[in-house]
């Protein structure tokens, strides 16, 4: 699945380098829905940009054969001066997509943006945004959907639409996420990674590692 070998992470301060990781190995099981738990300034978000490969180790390396999308409702890699569906098919070409004009139609329909698709996307809502930068991302099918507040996208029919799609989703592939949302960690994840003073430990039993990081 996702590999960190022998992976350290920093931040300088005036105070001298503060480590999220040190010296870290760690395999990420295969076929789990896995949450990322710890507390406050433990580095899960850190963490989860690292696997994203928005944020790097200061030493060592993450490796995965899987493919792997880019945090679910974020709006990742949207440019503003392009248009929706501009934007569309620059991620289509970007990750592989065969049939773009399929995929362009699918993106469309799921944003729900209307003839706004062709419209620069520096006039969009936010909320329009990020339902267009969620669409892209779970129009493509990935090994493994990196989530973010998955819920947090658009109105509340559009948050209970995108639930439903990422669930459908966890059925042939997995998901990692990061949330402050215990119910909706329990909704799509079945084991978690505890960070705790710089070391991962994964629990297979998801209720286990709430209660130890309920404890932090």
């Amino acid at each position: 699945m996702i590999h960190l070998n022998n992976v350290t992470k920093y931040y300088p301060s005036q105070l001298g380098n503060q480590y999220i990781l040190r010296d870290v190995s760690f395999s990420f099981p295969e076929d789990r829905n896995i949450a990322i738990l710890g507390a406050n300034g433990a580095g899960k978000s850190t963490l989860f940009r690292m696997l994203a490969g928005s944020e790097y180790p200061n030493s060592g390396s993450i490796s995965s054969s899987a493919s792997i999308s880019w945090p679910v409702a974020l709006s990742t890699g949207i440019h503003a001066q392009m248009t929706g569906r501009e934007n569309t098919r620059f991620i289509g070409r970007v990750n592989g997509v065969a049939n773009l004009a399929k995929y362009e139609k699918k993106v469309q329909e799921f944003a729900e943006l209307k003839h706004k698709y062709d419209l620069p996307v520096k006039s969009y809502s936010s909320g329009m945004r990020a339902r267009l930068a969620f669409a892209c991302c779970v129009a493509i099918d990935f090994d493994i959907y990196l989530i973010d507040e998955a819920t947090s996208v658009g109105d509340q029919k559009f948050k209970r639409k995108a639930k439903r799609a990422l669930m459908d989703k966890s059925v042939s592939a997995n998901i990692i996420m990061v949330s402050h949302d215990i119910k909706e960690i329990r909704h799509f994840c079945d084991s978690a990674v505890v960070i705790k003073k710089g070391q991962l430990n994964f629990y297979d039993d998801l209720e286990e590692a709430i209660s130890i990081y309920r404890k932090l």
